[in-house]
């Protein structure tokens, strides 16, 4: 999950360049600035969390969340449909945000 800002255009070419690089490393759009990747277990969850800290913006916020599939099962969508990125998923076993 990020939040950076976005008021000029050098912060802007860094929101798209992090952005982007979370889709280059499998990282599927589940909502606006929330990001999820399907991990096989715990380790590559932190694994992956540790790549991710080489290309951190200097401004903003950036926020890790490792969670099981079946935490992932429970949640309620109260609004709207799933995104197609969901069913991508298919059966992995952990889902990082």
């Amino acid at each position: 999950m990020f939040d950076l800002p976005v008021e000029t255009k050098a912060q802007i070419r860094v929101y798209t360049k992090f952005r982007k690089q979370l889709i280059r490393e499998g990282f599927l759009m589940m909502q606006y600035s929330i990001y999820i990747k399907s991990c096989i277990n715990k380790e590559s969850a932190q694994g992956t969390i540790n790549h991710v800290k080489r290309y951190l913006p200097k401004e903003g916020h950036v926020r890790a969340m490792v969670i099981t599939e079946k935490q992932f099962e429970g949640m309620k969508i109260l609004v709207g449909e799933e995104d197609r990125n969901i069913e991508i998923l298919g059966d992995n076993r952990t889902i990082e945000f």
